[in-house]
């Protein structure tokens, strides 16, 4: 970060980007096609998912909007941050005194309202009575992202099963055999399609006796990541036009708060 302009509470800091820096450089710092500093680039990405507000609304210290944009998109198509991901959690499951690679899941889904970006994909989940996309999330027993997908908000949970299942086994490599899942997910077909991926589905039931807020077993983990996924107001709507920048922007809000807590832990080592 240069010292001419205002910093950011969103900015990477220098633990951060040491970390970060060597998954998001497709090209040579010298390229001739680079004009912006590519942390400052960074630093623009994140203030946009942090804050909400539109690409066009980026501050004037921070590199164009459009160059951010474009970075961005080929960030997310290279798969920068699924990877960045990946490796993160693994360190930091390891530091937790955990396997690198989770032996569980835990499997839920999100319903985003829509706004008019995200335009006719969005559909109506008569369940939350919303309009917009639904998000199928799956993470660890630590709450970090192992995988996710956007379909419309009237999808089927138990249909996605298989394609979520598929894409946590590719995620750790098949090392995942059991998922945890709400009641939302019964029924013989969820079960199988996990089954066929080598995932035996959980379902953990609402006690019969239960009086206001209860602590679900394995199940309150994903809700606290839903609640992380908050702080970032980009995420609190569906405000994008595609579904995969959607589901991209998600993988970078993970990414930021596992660096957090990855650089922290550098600095007190």
């Amino acid at each position: 970060m240069t010292d001419a302009r205002k910093r950011y509470p969103s900015d990477v800091s220098d633990e951060e980007w040491a970390l970060v820096a060597p998954y998001l450089t497709l090209l040579p710092q010298e390229a001739g096609q680079r004009q912006h500093a590519l942390r400052e680039v960074f630093n623009g990405l994140r203030y946009i998912i942090k804050t909400g507000a539109p690409w066009r609304w980026m501050p004037n210290d921070l590199p164009p909007w459009a160059a951010v944009y474009q970075q961005a998109q080929r960030w997310l198509a290279a798969g920068c941050f699924e990877a960045l991901a990946e490796d993160l959690r693994a360190v930091l499951r390891q530091l937790a005194g955990r396997a690198a690679e989770p032996s569980a899941a835990i499997l839920d889904s999100r319903t985003l309202r829509s706004t008019p970006e995200s335009g006719p994909r969005a559909g109506y989940d008569g369940a939350k009575r919303k309009r917009g996309s639904k998000l199928h999330m799956a993470v660890d027993t630590l709450g970090h992202l192992l995988a996710l997908h956007v379909t419309p908000a009237n999808a089927d949970d138990r249909a996605e099963v298989g394609r979520l299942a598929q894409a946590v086994q590719e995620a750790t490599g098949d090392s995942v055999d059991i998922a945890f899942v709400d009641a939302g997910y019964n029924g013989p077909n969820a079960a199988a399609a996990a089954q066929a991926q080598g995932i035996e589905l959980v379902v953990v039931k609402l006690p019969e006796a239960k009086k206001g807020f209860v602590l679900l077993p394995r199940r309150w983990v994903i809700e606290r990541s839903f609640g992380w996924t908050t702080r970032f107001r980009r995420l609190v709507r569906d405000y994008e036009r595609y579904a995969s920048t959607l589901a991209g922007l998600h993988f970078v809000a993970f990414v930021c708060l596992m660096l957090q807590q990855a650089a922290r832990l550098v600095v007190c080592s």
